[in-house]
């Protein structure tokens, strides 16, 4: 077996491992990047990118079917599957191009295509042709979709995941989702709202990730009247007839339901890709599912030369996230020895559902389940100005402030564009901003903006009579 001798080796090329492949570099020019896969990151090939295009086509199709509520009248509406599908390919291709540009512009001798495994501690073996010896291994092996066991061999092609949706050259007739997490909820509005007759299916009544019980109650309430949504669907089987799906399940209030689709959609979550890595033979500690346990601060997995990073490590699986984690991995697998421990940025998480959801700081149960003396403030969207004025007035926000001072610990937001008050909450909540000083900002009128302002000043309401951080 060839053998090669390096001071870091990344197995992986997504957003993590190029990150990380940037920060090591700059401590040394003795590593490999290694990828099992086609190069482009799971945001630009399977992710974020294509999923904003198809969402992007949906919107502006739900702009049209709600037009007559503004007095306008659009004659001959139709969606060319063919043409929606084509704009996203196409779009997608070039975010990739980006991806594989970058990834063109590194030296041959640092790309290795092809799939790594543990031979022992420090030693790597790659295609089972080739042996590299690692001082430092940085592990971004990424995640891969969940998919219900055997379920593959009895649907066949019939059963997808959100990366095989972006191969299509045309909208399919029908759809049945499975999963309400993220994924599952973007597609399932998006496809709905394209003319594709969808199903969305949770299970535990759960849907999308906020967690406060009065915000899962807002989200509920809201797909009951947006989609075919079967949330608690109990007993559900799916099994291939003809050539489509049929999938069976028990509707605690009209017994069991039948109904047959073109396709069935797992999108029931992602786990890390760490399988055939025979983690076992790395001399690492592993928890009980399998999962090195690292220390977030310097993706250092124990105290071993070994560093995980992005979806790989489950912590928090987003761009944001796996770029931070790469860039902090890659460093200190560079330097090592010398770890460094560098301070993350305030949690951030948003649904690109209409109305959107996000997430800013603490949520909810994390507050709770620390224990902290927190207040909450809260705005609902159904009569906030601007949100009339569009026809978007859906949702509602909660902020969550410190009982002892006063400052700003988290949100969760249900309603239009709250991607950009989720961004303004993290800075605040990052900088330490109190309740005062974000009322002492200014607010323009009509904005959305003004929801925010009415939240923080119920909050401010909620901690008065503590006295602290609070308007005079």
């Amino acid at each position: 077996m060839k053998s090669i001798e390096v001071d870091v080796a990344i197995v992986g090329a997504g957003s993590a491992g190029m990150s990380a492949y940037k920060a090591a570099r700059a401590h040394t020019d003795r590593l490999v990047v290694i990828e099992q896969g086609p190069y482009g990151t799971t945001c630009a090939r399977v992710g974020c990118m294509p999923s904003k295009l198809l969402i992007a086509a949906a919107s502006t199709a739900h702009a049209i079917d709600g037009s007559a509520g503004f007095g306008i009248e659009v004659a001959g509406r139709r969606i060319d599957g063919a043409a929606v599908m084509a704009r996203v390919r196409r779009e997608h291709d070039r975010f990739v191009g980006f991806v594989l540009d970058t990834v063109d512009g590194w030296p041959e001798a640092h790309r290795l295509q092809g799939r790594a495994r543990f031979l022992a501690p420090g030693v790597l073996c790659v295609n089972d042709d080739l042996r590299v010896n690692a001082a430092r291994i940085v592990l971004a092996t990424g995640a891969t979709p969940n998919i219900p066991e055997g379920w593959r061999e009895r649907l066949g092609d019939r059963l997808i995941v959100n990366d095989d949706v972006f191969d299509w050259t045309t909208l399919p007739d029908s759809v049945a989702v499975l999963g309400t997490g993220v994924v599952g909820l973007e597609l399932a509005q998006a496809l709905h709202r394209l003319g594709v007759r969808v199903r969305l299916f949770g299970r535990g009544g759960r849907a999308g990730p906020l967690t406060d019980p009065a915000m899962q109650s807002a989200v509920k309430a809201w797909l009951q009247t947006t989609l075919p949504y079967s949330g608690n669907a109990a007993n559900l089987e799916a099994h291939r007839e003809g050539a489509g799906v049929v999938v069976e399940w028990h509707d605690e209030r009209r017994g069991t339901q039948r109904e047959q689709f073109d396709y069935l959609l797992a999108a029931a979550g992602r786990r890390p890709a760490l399988s055939g890595l025979d983690l076992d033979k790395a001399g690492i500690p592993l928890d009980d599912k399998g999962i090195p346990r690292f220390n977030r601060n310097t993706c250092q997995v124990g105290d071993t030369s070994v560093f995980i990073a992005g979806d790989a490590n489950n912590d928090r699986p987003l761009l944001h996230e796996a770029a931070d984690a790469g860039r902090i991995a890659g460093s200190n697998a560079g330097r090592y020895p010398d770890v460094h421990t560098e301070a993350r940025r305030t949690p951030l998480n948003i649904v690109f559902t209409e109305p959107q959801m996000a997430m800013a700081g603490a949520s909810h149960t994390e507050l709770t389940n620390s224990g902290a003396a927190f207040a909450w403030g809260e705005a609902s969207f159904a009569d906030q100005g601007r949100a009339r004025v569009m026809g978007r007035n859906q949702g509602v926000i909660r902020i969550y402030g410190d009982r002892a001072d006063g400052r700003l610990r988290g949100a969760e937001l249900f309603g239009p564009d709250v991607e950009h008050l989720a961004h303004l909450l993290a800075w605040s909540i990052q900088r330490g901003d109190t309740v005062s000083d974000a009322l002492a900002c200014p607010f323009y009128h009509p904005v959305i903006e003004e929801g925010l302002r009415t939240a923080l000043q119920d909050l401010a309401r909620a901690l008065r009579d503590q006295a602290v951080g609070l308007p005079h």
